[in-house]
């Protein structure tokens, strides 16, 4: 199924802020037996660490390549690239394979799925706010090619 290149953004919206949502939710819940100033710095720090080197430049680097598409309409799943999709699935399998080992401690749950779940879903409201762009920009060239 293919879709308008600018509905990529919407999809890329969509699935990383469903992923980022649901990460942070599973922080939030193993957070109230550890409440204190040094886990919310260190919640802090993950979300930071993760935004600045990882989803900040994910969100800038997969915008310039949609954008770049020459075809208007394009395959539903180019959101991503190939080696995003494999990174999102190690993620999301390690993430799981983590916590039902029970290797990571509840603290660690709590600490770093709050940091890292608040960094994803910022990453989703940034392809948002890049849907948003891009479709504002495309209203306005429709308006001026019509001499509005």
């Amino acid at each position: 199924m293919k879709v308008k290149r600018n509905t990529l953004l919407l999809i890329a919206c969509l699935v990383w802020s469903a992923a980022g949502f649901n990460v942070l939710r599973i922080g939030l819940k193993a957070y109230p037996d550890y409440l204190s100033a040094l886990n919310y710095l260190l919640s802090v720090l993950v979300f930071v660490v993760f935004q600045i080197f990882i989803f900040g430049r994910l969100v800038k680097k997969h915008t310039a390549r949609i954008n770049a598409y020459l075809e208007e309409r394009q395959f539903f799943l180019k959101f991503f690239d190939i080696k995003s999709f494999i990174i999102m699935a190690v993620m999301i399998t390690g993430g799981i394979a983590l916590r039902a080992s029970g290797l990571a401690p509840e603290r660690f749950v709590a600490v770093f799925y709050t940091g890292l779940g608040a960094s994803l879903l910022l990453a989703g409201l940034l392809f948002g706010r890049n849907y948003g762009r891009a479709a504002f920009a495309a209203a306005q060239g429709e308006t001026e090619h019509k001499g509005g």
